[in-house]
């Protein structure tokens, strides 16, 4: 049974690089939302193994995700990665104390992404 991978991300094309980085992993498959509330709908469709989420995002960001999913019984244990081109260690701090398990800022390494996303679904 693949890995289901949540990608938030409100630009397309680097949604697409972060699914298609993801996807180069064996046994790993993505489901792409292109918002906040695309997110918040997908949840209950699907069993996900990690989410990764930008922060910076129209309606509801990336910090916003993060703590509903972490308030949520339902979802809480799910790990969660940032990739944002948030670089400051005040959003750092708050992804983090929020809840996220990993903060990655944009542009990205791509073997980077894949060794995170691995370690945090022990894949």
């Amino acid at each position: 049974m693949p890995k289901k991978v949540l990608v938030v991300e409100d630009s397309t094309a680097m949604r697409s690089l972060i699914a298609s980085t993801v996807e180069e992993l064996k046994g790993y498959e993505t489901v792409e939302a292109g918002n906040g509330f695309e997110a918040l709908k997908a949840l209950p469709a699907h069993r996900f193994d990690l989410i990764i989420t930008d922060i910076n995002m129209p309606d509801i960001n990336g910090l916003e995700i993060i703590h509903f999913v972490k308030n949520n019984e339902d979802y809480k244990n799910i790990p969660m990665i940032v990739v944002t081109t948030e670089q400051g260690d005040e959003d750092r701090k708050k992804g983090l104390a929020l809840g996220a398990t990993e903060y990655i800022t944009k542009p990205f390494d791509p073997e980077q992404l894949k060794a995170v996303v691995k370690r945090v679904t022990r894949g």
